[in-house]
Protein backbone atom coordinates (compact mmCIF):
# COMPACT_ATOMS: atom_id res chain seq x y z
CA UNK A 1 0.00 0.00 0.00
CA UNK A 2 2.47 3.26 1.10
CA UNK A 3 5.71 2.86 2.10
CA UNK A 4 7.77 4.98 4.32
CA UNK A 5 11.67 5.22 5.24
CA UNK A 6 12.61 6.67 9.18
CA UNK A 7 15.23 6.48 11.27
CA UNK A 8 14.73 6.31 14.50
CA UNK A 9 18.00 6.42 17.12
CA UNK A 10 20.39 5.97 14.08
CA UNK A 11 18.63 2.87 13.08
CA UNK A 12 16.93 2.98 9.38
CA UNK A 13 13.47 1.33 9.00
CA UNK A 14 11.58 0.90 5.98
CA UNK A 15 7.94 0.63 6.74
CA UNK A 16 5.05 -0.55 4.70
CA UNK A 17 1.33 -0.23 5.41
CA UNK A 18 -0.33 -3.02 3.75
CA UNK A 19 -3.72 -2.52 5.01
CA UNK A 20 -6.02 -0.94 8.09
CA UNK A 21 -9.05 -1.96 9.36
CA UNK A 22 -11.03 -0.22 12.36
CA UNK A 23 -8.34 0.58 14.13
CA UNK A 24 -5.96 -2.42 13.46
CA UNK A 25 -2.57 -1.74 10.85
CA UNK A 26 -0.83 -4.96 9.45
CA UNK A 27 2.38 -2.92 8.57
CA UNK A 28 5.81 -4.71 7.55
CA UNK A 29 8.97 -3.32 9.15
CA UNK A 30 12.29 -4.37 7.69
CA UNK A 31 10.37 -7.29 6.27
CA UNK A 32 8.82 -8.37 9.72
CA UNK A 33 4.96 -8.11 10.10
CA UNK A 34 3.38 -6.32 13.09
CA UNK A 35 -0.05 -5.79 13.47
CA UNK A 36 -0.48 -2.32 15.12
CA UNK A 37 -3.37 -0.87 17.14
CA UNK A 38 -4.33 2.84 16.58
CA UNK A 39 -5.33 5.01 18.95
CA UNK A 40 -8.40 6.17 16.64
CA UNK A 41 -9.79 4.22 14.03
CA UNK A 42 -9.64 5.74 10.64
CA UNK A 43 -11.23 5.07 7.11
CA UNK A 44 -8.46 4.69 4.97
CA UNK A 45 -10.43 5.54 1.92
CA UNK A 46 -11.71 8.47 3.07
CA UNK A 47 -7.81 9.98 4.57
CA UNK A 48 -5.36 8.39 2.60
CA UNK A 49 -3.03 10.76 4.26
CA UNK A 50 -3.57 9.91 7.33
CA UNK A 51 -1.41 7.08 7.02
CA UNK A 52 1.08 9.13 8.44
CA UNK A 53 0.05 8.33 12.55
CA UNK A 54 -0.09 4.64 11.81
CA UNK A 55 3.60 4.53 11.28
CA UNK A 56 4.34 6.14 14.89
CA UNK A 57 3.15 3.17 16.62
CA UNK A 58 5.62 0.70 14.46
CA UNK A 59 8.49 2.85 16.11
CA UNK A 60 7.68 2.06 18.95
CA UNK A 61 6.71 -1.37 18.32
CA UNK A 62 10.04 -2.10 16.34
CA UNK A 63 12.03 -2.77 19.09
CA UNK A 64 9.22 -4.85 20.63
CA UNK A 65 11.26 -6.38 22.59
CA UNK A 66 12.00 -3.93 24.93
CA UNK A 67 8.70 -3.67 26.40
CA UNK A 68 10.03 -6.20 29.32
CA UNK A 69 12.32 -4.09 29.89
CA UNK A 70 12.07 -0.88 31.26
CA UNK A 71 11.97 -1.71 34.88
CA UNK A 72 15.26 -2.84 34.37
CA UNK A 73 17.12 0.19 32.93
CA UNK A 74 14.98 2.08 35.24
CA UNK A 75 16.40 0.51 38.55
CA UNK A 76 20.09 0.80 37.15
CA UNK A 77 19.40 4.41 36.01
CA UNK A 78 19.88 3.86 32.22
CA UNK A 79 17.56 5.49 30.29
CA UNK A 80 16.39 2.43 27.34
CA UNK A 81 18.51 3.14 24.22
CA UNK A 82 21.33 4.77 25.96
CA UNK A 83 24.93 3.42 26.23
CA UNK A 84 27.56 2.57 24.28
CA UNK A 85 26.53 0.34 20.88
CA UNK A 86 27.68 -2.82 19.98
CA UNK A 87 27.96 -3.15 16.20
CA UNK A 88 28.12 -6.07 13.17
CA UNK A 89 31.38 -6.64 12.80
CA UNK A 90 30.46 -8.37 9.33
CA UNK A 91 27.47 -8.84 7.33
CA UNK A 92 25.71 -11.52 8.37
CA UNK A 93 22.02 -13.75 9.77
CA UNK A 94 21.61 -13.29 13.53
CA UNK A 95 20.94 -16.60 14.15
CA UNK A 96 20.49 -16.53 18.19
CA UNK A 97 20.05 -13.22 20.86
CA UNK A 98 21.30 -14.10 24.20
CA UNK A 99 20.67 -11.38 26.14
CA UNK A 100 17.30 -9.37 27.05
CA UNK A 101 16.95 -6.00 27.58
CA UNK A 102 17.54 -4.99 31.10
CA UNK A 103 20.22 -7.72 31.72
CA UNK A 104 23.72 -7.04 32.88
CA UNK A 105 26.52 -8.31 31.42
CA UNK A 106 29.96 -8.19 31.55
CA UNK A 107 32.86 -7.53 29.28
CA UNK A 108 33.37 -10.59 27.17
CA UNK A 109 29.69 -12.37 27.62
CA UNK A 110 28.29 -13.73 24.34
CA UNK A 111 25.31 -11.61 23.70
CA UNK A 112 24.63 -12.95 19.88
CA UNK A 113 25.46 -15.18 17.63
CA UNK A 114 26.21 -14.20 13.93
CA UNK A 115 26.19 -16.56 10.72
CA UNK A 116 28.64 -14.88 7.95
CA UNK A 117 29.84 -17.57 5.37
CA UNK A 118 28.57 -20.52 7.15
CA UNK A 119 30.42 -19.81 10.38
CA UNK A 120 28.80 -18.78 13.60
CA UNK A 121 30.36 -15.94 14.85
CA UNK A 122 29.60 -15.44 19.07
CA UNK A 123 29.86 -11.94 18.89
CA UNK A 124 30.73 -10.54 22.96
CA UNK A 125 30.03 -7.28 25.04
CA UNK A 126 33.03 -5.17 24.50
CA UNK A 127 31.70 -3.22 27.74
CA UNK A 128 30.20 -4.00 30.99
CA UNK A 129 26.80 -2.33 31.94
CA UNK A 130 23.13 -3.19 31.37
CA UNK A 131 21.56 -4.17 27.74
CA UNK A 132 19.69 -0.97 26.98
CA UNK A 133 18.27 -1.21 23.30
CA UNK A 134 17.99 -4.61 20.75
CA UNK A 135 17.51 -3.86 17.70
CA UNK A 136 17.66 -6.89 15.67
CA UNK A 137 15.57 -10.22 16.53
CA UNK A 138 16.56 -13.47 15.41
CA UNK A 139 16.66 -14.16 11.63
CA UNK A 140 17.53 -10.70 10.82
CA UNK A 141 20.35 -10.12 8.37
CA UNK A 142 22.93 -7.12 8.96
CA UNK A 143 24.92 -5.10 7.55
CA UNK A 144 28.26 -4.65 8.41
CA UNK A 145 28.98 -1.33 11.12
CA UNK A 146 24.50 -2.04 11.62
CA UNK A 147 23.96 -1.80 15.50
CA UNK A 148 22.48 -4.65 17.17
CA UNK A 149 22.23 -3.58 20.58
CA UNK A 150 22.91 -1.03 23.10
CA UNK A 151 25.11 -1.04 26.53
CA UNK A 152 24.95 1.52 28.94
Amino acid sequence: MNKYQYKVQGVDYEVEIEEVEGNIAKVNVNGIPFEVELQKPINAAKHPTMTRPKVEAPKAAAPTPPPAAPAAPAQSGVPIGAGSPIKAPLPGTITEVKVQVGQQVNVGDVVLVLEAMKMQNNIEAEYAGTVTSITVKQGDTVMEGSVLLTIG
